[in-house]
């Protein structure tokens, strides 16, 4: 029996991500257009710079991106590979707790400001509850990360489209799952005067029945719980120990494993 770890909810086989940075008062546009289209993503949002010209007013955090994720990006977003150890600490913990304090969830994921990180920043960040966080390194491909601590996106928004249409092209039956991962800033939107972008970006990929449009930390604890499957030796019976149903692929069939339990693949 031929099984496969490959398969987003719904047994979709592609999934889509947005990823913002900075909490600048631009987001207000972004957050209605991507709603529009049914896109989603994570927000990484500076706490100490709320209010601040330009940027969103702590006030409206919980209310902006409800339906999106609010992540961390350090309280005053310094290059944490040239400060002090205790400080990384307390730019991702106090950013972390700022932000929890106005939407009400952990928050568990961030982006490095300016892009900049080493082995010692991704060695602690277990330890200050960021289960993900990510580059500016683009990979131009639509591969699932093999590190979450280092995830690295497909594509700036700037190339978006190019990358969109390719990404609906690929129709491949045996292809492996696929993330298409897009990062940028949202004043950038306003800069560059290419709203528009966005909105062909939405017409494109927004509202495919065989995308999973998810947030960043969504995508994080699918594949958790996906890769926490136990399977018998037979590799006939499987347990889904996590809260979450997740799905595989069984004979080229999509199988769903609901959320606690043992299904014995012989018997379906």
């Amino acid at each position: 029996m031929r099984i496969r770890y490959d398969r987003f909810p719904g047994g979709r086989m592609k999934a889509v991500t947005l990823s913002y940075d900075d909490g600048r008062v631009d987001d207000r546009i972004l957050v209605a257009k991507m709603n529009d289209y049914g896109l989603k993503g994570a927000f990484h949002l500076n706490s100490g710079f709320f209010g601040k010209p330009g940027y969103i007013n702590a006030e409206e955090v919980s209310t902006l991106y409800a339906g999106q994720e609010v992540s961390a990006h350090t309280s005053a977003h310094p290059h944490l590979d040239l400060i002090p150890p205790e400080r990384l600490v307390m730019e991702i913990m106090e950013d972390r707790n700022a932000l929890e304090a106005l939407t009400g969830y952990p928050v568990r994921g961030m982006s490095y400001p300016y892009g900049s990180w080493n082995a010692q920043v991704v060695s602690a960040l277990p330890g200050l509850g960021i289960e993900y966080a990510r580059t500016t390194n683009s990979t131009n491909t639509f591969d699932m990360p093999s590190d979450f601590l280092q995830w690295h996106p497909t594509c700036h928004h700037k190339q978006m489209l190019e990358y969109g249409e390719r990404f609906l092209s690929d129709q491949s039956r045996h292809a492996r799952m696929k993330l298409f991962y897009v990062w940028g800033h949202s004043y950038e939107f306003d800069r560059d005067r290419n709203w528009n972008m966005l909105e062909q970006f939405g017409e494109l990929v927004g509202g495919q029945s065989d995308i999973w449009y998810a947030t960043n930390s969504e995508i994080v604890a699918y594949m958790r719980a996906l890769r926490q499957l136990r399977c018998s030796v037979s590799g006939h019976i499987l347990h889904n120990p996590s809260a979450i149903s997740v799905w595989i692929e069984v004979e080229e069939m999509a199988v769903e494993i609901r959320a606690g339990e043992i299904k014995n693949l012989e018997l379906n």
